[in-house]
């Protein structure tokens, strides 16, 4: 497998698991838990997740900053950086589309959402969630997609 293909089966990789988990807490937030929505959300999340994966250079944007920093890729200073880096690029654009579809579905249902204290809060504890599942994921993701080499 080449650097193109493992950079790909990485993002994907990711984006799946941080949809999941992310589309996941948005729901049990909201206090109205439903497969249905739980799945259109996924979707959308991982469908912008893809899109940023293909546009951005999240890795190389990473890689300059390590180095800039002196860490190397495998040291806990590195995986920092990468698990920051990742988490500020992709977090804050899945969390606002997810927080602008939830606000029209529940205009649609005659409710309302005050955007702002959503969005800030959703935000934070995403931000939180990514950071600690990206540093989880990747290394073991990047095991699997390397074994397969």
């Amino acid at each position: 497998m080449n650097n193109k293909k493992i950079a790909v089966t990485m993002s994907l990789l990711m984006g799946g698991t941080l949809s999941f988990f992310m589309s996941l807490l948005g729901n049990i937030m909201s206090g109205h838990f439903s497969l249905p929505g739980f799945i259109i959300s996924f979707v959308i999340s991982f469908i912008i997740s893809i899109i940023i994966g293909l546009l951005i250079p999240v890795r190389k944007i990473s890689s300059d900053l390590r180095h800039k920093f002196l860490f190397s890729e495998e040291s806990m200073g590195g995986r920092c950086i990468d698990a920051l880096i990742s988490d500020f690029i992709y977090t804050p654009v899945i969390v606002l589309s997810m927080i602008i579809f939830a606000c029209r579905m529940a205009e649609k249902q005659g409710g309302h959402i005050p955007f702002l204290p959503y969005f800030g809060k959703s935000l934070v504890l995403d931000l939180i969630l990514g950071f600690i599942l990206i540093l989880i994921f990747t290394p073991i993701f990047i095991r699997l997609v390397v074994k397969h080499k």
